[in-house]
């Protein structure tokens, strides 16, 4: 019989639909039109639920709502280093400013 030596602490994930409202406000937040990037081919659904999927496996959502209340949503700014889906939205934003 064999046991783990260090057992991964298990966590539920979080709830689809606040996490879902989390990746649509910090895609706002950041410049990135979700629609029109997916009608200009740079987000695919799938990608898209991976994001809500990643976000629901965050524990930074005090934080990140914080973060998220504290922003101005009339100009465009660059995602947290703690958003476990930073370095899309910065792609996405980058894309959509050409």
């Amino acid at each position: 019989m064999t046991c783990l030596q260090n057992p991964v602490s298990w966590r539920p994930l979080g709830k689809t639909g606040v996490h879902y409202w989390l990746v649509q406000r910090m895609a706002k937040t950041c410049g990135v039109d979700t629609a029109q990037a997916m009608s200009d081919g740079d987000l695919q659904e799938a990608t898209w639920v991976d994001m809500v999927q990643h976000c629901r496996t965050c524990q930074w959502v005090d934080g990140c709502q914080r973060w998220l209340d504290q922003q101005d949503t009339e100009s465009a700014a660059s995602p947290p280093g703690a958003c476990v889906n930073g370095d899309i939205f910065q792609r996405l934003a980058e894309r959509q400013k050409q």
